[in-house]
């Protein structure tokens, strides 16, 4: 069975990499790996790289991304990723393509596999997101979608919702999991090495997106963040850099001025990668922003999450989440709560609602399965 996996991020290949890895490992199937969008930047540092460098063959390169990121050249991103993947798609057929969540590549790469009669597996799916667009376009590859692999009952029982029929849809837990448990991290040495700084007494790992349905800019937004960063002592500060959506190059270019005037306290790195990344949760004291890493992998840690904003609004939220506003004084409120003793005692034995790291292995069980595809889906209607 040929199964196509497409990646266009940092983030996403590091949740897939464990599927992937058992994909390829696995003579039951032939892995052909896809790669687009940010992978491709040198604006985003050549993600592409991890992908080699973990030992997996690039079969297709299929760019993407403009080079501005306001709405004309996101919309013609998506664009591109039709152009791109209707042809790799008509030299390849698959038998099956996955994409994983709500990246507009991946929307772009979806709509090239329906037209062409390639049945998809979304992993991720049925997730709410109310403070950007992405939950127009995951809930849109939700119903281009023939096998659906959610992270939590509820992220299952909406795509249901949407008129998937139960019979394919899994609930097998959030895969980034898998890799925590499974992925050699590195130590804080090697971290100050690799990374040329040092740790501090308190330690924070910023990670901050475009919220692309506000209406405040993203500027406006970043500044305050840095304001009440910029306030606290002893504390080293890792930044990030934001993705590709729309204003990201405005958030990108604020962290490259501030750590640029702060080097004493502040770091910017453009993709820490996913062993980097992982191991940076061991020591950073909390995980500050808006991506959907702290509310999905960081709680497995028992440290802190800051989820500023309504970018994750939506999604289930661990213990060890703290959901505030963008508004200067919530941040410095969460800043203290965060960093209160009882408060990190009482995140210690948290339940962790993603699953438990097996989100791999179901997956592959089921696709054995599913060796033949209708794609003929009628419309599940829910009981009344």
């Amino acid at each position: 069975m040929k199964i196509a996996v497409a990646t266009g991020t940092r983030a996403d290949f590091g949740l897939l990499r464990p599927l992937m890895q058992e994909l390829k490992d696995d003579s039951f199937f032939k892995l052909s790996v896809w790669v687009t969008a940010m992978h491709l930047s040198d604006r985003f540092d050549n993600t592409i790289n991890e992908i080699t460098n973990a030992g997996f063959e690039i079969d297709h390169k299929i760019p993407c991304l403009e080079d501005d990121d306001d709405s004309v050249a996101i919309s013609k991103t998506i664009s591109n990723a039709i152009d791109g993947f209707a042809e790799v798609i008509e030299e390849e057929k698959p038998d099956f393509l996955v994409i994983l969540g709500d990246r507009t590549e991946m929307l772009g790469a979806a709509i090239a596999a329906t037209v062409a009669t390639i049945p998809i597996i979304h992993i991720h799916g049925g997730e709410t997101t109310i403070g950007a667009y992405d939950e127009s376009i995951r809930h849109s590859i939700t119903k281009m979608s023939y096998l659906h692999f959610t992270a939590a009952t509820d992220y299952s029982n909406r795509v249901i919702q949407l008129g998937e029929h139960p019979s394919r849809v899994f609930n097998v837990g959030a895969i980034g999991i898998d890799s925590i448990k499974n992925l050699p991290l590195l130590s804080k040495e090697e971290l100050e090495e690799n990374l040329k700084f040092k740790f501090r007494k308190r330690n924070i790992l910023i990670t901050f997106h475009p919220v692309t349905l506000e209406s405040s800019s993203a500027e406006e937004q970043f500044e305050t963040i840095l304001k009440a960063l910029d306030e606290l002592e002893d504390t080293y500060l890792i930044f990030t850099h934001a993705n590709s959506d729309k204003n990201g190059k405005v958030i990108n270019e604020m962290i490259e001025e501030y750590t640029a005037s702060n080097k004493d306290k502040s770091l910017s790195v453009i993709s820490l990668g996913q062993v980097r990344y992982f191991s940076m949760l061991k020591f950073v004291d909390i995980v500050l922003g808006n991506s959907s890493s702290g509310i999905l992998e960081v709680p497995y840690f028992n440290i802190p999450t800051i989820n500023i904003g309504d970018r994750q609004t939506g999604r289930l939220m661990s213990q060890s989440v703290i959901q505030c506003s963008n508004k200067y004084e919530d941040i410095q409120k969460a800043l203290n709560l965060s960093l209160d003793s009882a408060f990190a005692k009482a995140i210690q034995k948290q339940p962790l609602i993603y699953g438990n790291g097996t989100a791999t292995q179901q997956i592959i069980k089921v696709l054995k399965n599913y060796t033949k595809a209708s794609l003929k889906k009628p419309f599940y209607d829910l009981p009344k």
